[in-house]
């Protein structure tokens, strides 16, 4: 059985260098997730490495498939120096280990919150799912698994949040795009939605 987590590292090194920092938090019943640090001038990313270990599986199947099923890890980018960001490792691994405890598939579109400041002072209780492949290319694993997505979070205010669920993601991105949102700023405010 091919060791998915030390790809995903590899892939991480090659594409993001080596990180600078790491820690790990395991939950009651769960895999190990770790959250990585790399960063890169002004930008500082935290990506996990633990949940794509196991496919995420339906919650409504009647049996998990132990092998095929979307894989996936997260990826988030903020501008250093700004804010305490780090703190935001309990709340990323959180989100991540929410396939295992809840049986939630995480997909592009989705909006995750983990119901507290992403950080000390953050505006941000939740994150957007954004389409993978733009950093970092899927990690394509040998048949019949599924390749591993790396998947941005976007940080949603609790306003674009609820706004989100009503007009949907991409409409809430099109709006960031249209107002030339800085979404890396840990400190933004929110988007006007009138």
């Amino acid at each position: 059985m091919v060791d998915v987590l030390a790809l995903v590292e590899a892939r991480y090194r090659t594409g993001l260098g080596e990180p600078d920092a790491r820690a790990a938090v395991t939950f009651l019943g769960t895999d190990r997730i770790e959250v990585l640090r790399f960063t890169d001038g002004d930008v500082v990313r935290y990506a996990t490495l633990g949940m794509s270990a196991q496919p995420m599986t339906d919650p409504t199947a009647a049996l998990a498939d132990p092998v095929k099923g979307p894989r996936a890890e997260l990826v988030l980018s903020v501008r250093a120096g700004v804010a305490d960001t780090d703190k935001v490792l309990r709340p990323l691994a959180v989100l991540a280990a929410s396939p295992q405890v809840e049986g939630l598939v995480v997909a592009p579109g989705a909006s995750l919150d983990v119901g507290d400041p992403l950080w000390p002072g953050a505006p941000f209780t939740s994150v957007l799912v954004a389409e993978s492949g733009g950093l970092l290319e899927d990690l394509e694993l040998d048949a019949p698994m599924d390749p591993v997505r790396f998947l941005p979070l976007l940080p949603m205010t609790p306003n674009e949040a609820a706004w989100k669920r009503v007009h949907g993601a991409a409409a809430l991105q099109e709006r960031w795009l249209n107002s030339g949102t800085d979404l890396r700023d840990p400190l933004r405010k929110s988007v006007s939605l009138d």
